[in-house]
């Protein structure tokens, strides 16, 4: 009986130092072309409003309550957040703008976990084109490291990314 008990305590204490040692923070990076200049899409990202035109979450919840505040646009814009169970609720502050080429926003999720992440755009002049590339990069609690045993959140993350800069490009173009 000794020996069992020995045996479970091994493989619970193994499992957990296995998701202690899986990484920190593991970046969300997608890039797309878009027929259009940057001073033509800096507008859509720098305006957090105008990101009902193109966000990849905007159409997870219908009933999404919205708030609004700071700048109109560029740094200091705020936009917070309440939603059904699948958006949760969060806040996201325009930390710099610098125009047409770049982005940083710090994002905050209250609900449904709690984290701590920044954002970044990046738009890059490409041959007649832009070159966008929207970055995410945050912390991960034990609780995320866990979830990410089961659940490729770079895969599911980067699938939101993608979609977002593809509504981006049919409303820039």
């Amino acid at each position: 009986m000794l020996m069992v008990v020995l045996v479970i305590a091994a493989i619970v204490i193994a499992a957990v130092l296995f998701v202690v040692s899986r990484p920190g923070e593991v970046p969300i990076r997608r890039s797309m072309r878009i027929n259009a200049a940057p001073d033509k899409i800096f507008p859509y990202i720098s305006d957090l409003k105008k990101w009902r035109q193109w966000s990849p979450y905007e159409d997870i919840d219908p009933n999404l309550k919205r708030h609004y505040s700071g700048s109109d646009a560029g740094e200091g814009a705020v936009y917070a957040w309440e939603g059904n169970r699948k958006i949760g609720a969060g806040r996201m502050e325009i930390t710099d703008a610098t125009y047409p080429q770049k982005i940083d926003i710090a994002l905050e999720f209250f609900r449904p976990f709690k984290g701590s992440n920044r954002s970044e755009f990046t738009l890059q002049p490409a041959g007649g084109q832009t070159e966008v590339t929207w970055t995410m990069v945050g912390g991960k609690s034990l609780t995320c490291k866990l979830m990410g045993l089961f659940i490729n959140m770079e895969k599911m993350m980067g699938a939101h990314h993608e979609k977002g800069l593809a509504r981006l490009k049919k409303v820039a173009e």
